[in-house]
């Protein structure tokens, strides 16, 4: 699989859908279907890697575009679509690990004792390069709610801090602190599956 890059899953549709979403926007049921047909793919990938189980992601799927018909209005059609609609997923998703307590109070304690070694990407981008998607989603399934969170937001939908931020009701300066964490757990979680599979257990 492609390396853990902001960006990279920015763009599941070749061109901008700019008729169809003024189609859809004038309520053409065709329309909608165009836009969940080419988007609703990635979309699933995104909320299977930021929720804890399959069902978890195709309800969010079904949800996100739901809300579509009511936010699709908020629309800056200037801006990429794929880029907004990976922000109305991301914000989603935490919605629902937020409603279902899956937030973990560790997450926000003894920020002070956060080692500050910085994990080298580089050295991430090949730890992920060598594993297909499934292990990778599996060492993502063991970050607690928020690091999972903010490294989907980052890594798959390319928003920036100020945006993870909002999302995650948290200050700017955090999310630098949240990032480092969740970036040494997940080489952490992939390190050891790959020690699991080599003890053959």
């Amino acid at each position: 699989m492609g390396t853990l890059r902001p960006g990279r899953m920015n763009a599941p549709g070749i061109t901008q859908p700019t008729e169809a979403i003024s189609r859809a926007r004038a309520g053409d049921a065709e329309a909608w279907g165009e836009l969940y047909q080419e988007y609703a793919p990635a979309i699933f990938r995104f909320c299977r890697r930021a929720l804890p189980t399959r069902e978890d992601a195709e309800d969010a799927t079904m949800e996100i575009f739901m809300k579509l018909k009511d936010k699709l209005i908020q629309y800056d059609s200037t801006r990429s679509f794929s880029a907004w609609l990976y922000k109305v997923s991301a914000n989603h998703c935490w919605d629902m690990l937020r409603r279902r307590k899956i937030r973990q109070d560790k997450e926000t304690n003894d920020l002070e004792n956060v080692p500050l070694e910085h994990t080298d990407p580089s050295q991430l981008d090949q730890l992920i390069e060598q594993r297909t998607s499934e292990e990778v989603r599996k060492a993502l399934e063991k970050l607690g709610g928020r690091a999972r969170m903010a490294l989907v937001m980052r890594y798959y939908s390319d928003m920036s801090y100020d945006e993870i931020a909002d999302a995650l009701g948290v200050r700017r300066a955090f999310v630098g602190v949240v990032l480092l964490r969740a970036r040494h757990e997940l080489r952490q979680a992939l390190e050891g599956n790959a020690a699991l599979a080599a003890g053959g257990t």
